[in-house]
């Protein structure tokens, strides 16, 4: 039941990553009190991917590598995703990504 809390949790915070910006499992770990656990923010990710109100597409990893591809069906699916939101993708990786970064973390800020 812990985990379930964490996971509804981590997909409350995926859910306000604005459009056409990205974060990292980490971030999101940390903005939840928790910065060691990016790897559950990571299955959280993997079991939210198919839900069209969780942009599970605008989470990738600390240096803005597409590591979720692979749980979107086709290899290209979380790309397109993006791109189709104006982010360019290069390689498996977030063009410009620091300045695409959102930090969940402004969440308690604002």
């Amino acid at each position: 039941m812990k985990d379930e809390n964490f996971f509804e949790q981590v997909r409350a915070v995926a859910r306000q990553i604005p459009y056409g910006r990205v974060t990292n499992y980490g971030a999101i770990a940390r903005a939840l009190g928790s910065a060691q656990s990016s790897r559950m923010v990571g299955w959280a990710m993997h079991a939210a991917h198919v839900g069209p109100d969780v942009p599970a597409h605008r989470v990738v990893n600390r240096q803005g590598l597409l590591t979720g591809k692979i749980h979107f069906g086709s290899p290209h699916e979380m790309q397109r995703r993006l791109e189709a939101e104006g982010i360019k993708v290069k390689n498996d990786k977030v063009i410009h990504f620091k300045e695409l970064f959102w930090d969940p973390q402004t969440l308690a800020a604002g």
